[in-house]
């Protein structure tokens, strides 16, 4: 029998046998993947958790079929909303195309910092990634992790007002490496990710800055943990650059619950802390995003 396991990491959610003779493992390779197998949806468009990026494909299909996923996230902070929506489709379980399109409404707050109330920053994000190594779920018997290579292009539609607060630039490219391993007879889900970013705020801010214009390497991280077989809990963690001498940025952490309602839905929800923003303190707040997959 093949016990479903539902992963995933903050924002992230994984459903996964908890044995997996390797006959019926390679039979799954060319019917779908196992529940869940896919995460969730970043912030940004691509398969991972809320805040880091995995070396998972998205959607529900393996090496044999083209499979996608698409998204609706609300990020709830004291003094900001971010709303992100998007889709990302798989391709033979190996490539992965993705596009976000978030909106950063800065509501009261933008009144006090000059920008006018209910300012809106927003911002497209398109993105490809490409498995090089290794298969979270099959490779039970390697410690060889999932290997994925990705980048991500990111357009801010706020340019004359991010380059006014101190930013080189509205467009800015992202260029990652994300190792995601399963094991699964410890019910765990671990991911490191390292960014190649200039981006302030996640590009919401435009990127570079007169303390640093060019890029520099940012660490994700995720870990997450089987309650049962259909809810996980975990933890993300991803560090930011401090390019703008007039906000300086913290890095962002959350905690989370997932939950895999059906084969084709998930829900995420989570406690996340942005740090400051703009001058702003303590942007703490809820996370809640759906998912949808096939």
């Amino acid at each position: 029998m093949i016990r479903p396991l539902l992963l995933s990491a903050m924002t992230a959610a994984l459903v996964l046998p908890a044995t997996a003779p390797p006959a019926e493992a390679r039979n799954r390779r060319s019917g779908g993947k196992l529940l869940l197998t896919n995460g969730v949806s970043t912030v940004e468009g691509s398969a991972g958790g809320g805040l880091a990026t995995w070396a998972v494909v998205a959607g529900n299909e393996t090496r044999d079929g083209i499979g996608g996923a698409g998204h609706a996230t609300l990020v709830a902070l004291p003094d900001f909303d971010l709303e992100t929506a998007g889709a990302a489709i798989g391709v033979n379980d190996r490539v992965e195309l993705s596009y976000a399109r978030q909106s950063f409404d800065t509501r009261a707050a933008g009144a006090a910092l000059g920008l006018g109330r209910g300012f809106t920053f927003r911002q497209h994000v398109i993105g490809a990634k490409l498995r090089v190594a290794g298969d979270a779920v099959f490779d039970q018997d390697r410690w060889l992790p999932q290997i994925a290579i990705g980048v991500q292009h990111r357009i801010n539609d706020r340019g004359a007002t991010v380059r006014a607060v101190g930013a080189r630039a509205s467009r800015g490219t992202d260029v990652y490496v994300a190792a995601t391993k399963l094991l699964l007879a410890r019910s765990l889900l671990l991911d490191g990710t390292l960014r190649w970013t200039k981006a302030n705020q996640f590009g919401l801010l435009g990127f570079g800055g007169d303390r640093r214009a060019g890029h520099g390497v940012q660490a994700e991280g995720s870990a997450a943990y089987m309650l049962s077989r259909r809810l996980v809990v975990g933890a993300e963690y991803r560090s930011k650059p401090d390019n703008l001498g007039f906000a300086r940025e913290q890095d962002a952490w959350d905690a989370f619950a997932a939950l895999a309602v059906t084969r084709h839905l998930s829900v995420t929800a989570a406690y996340v802390d942005l740090g400051d923003i703009a001058t702003v303190r303590d942007q703490r707040g809820a996370f809640l995003s759906i998912q949808g997959a096939f």
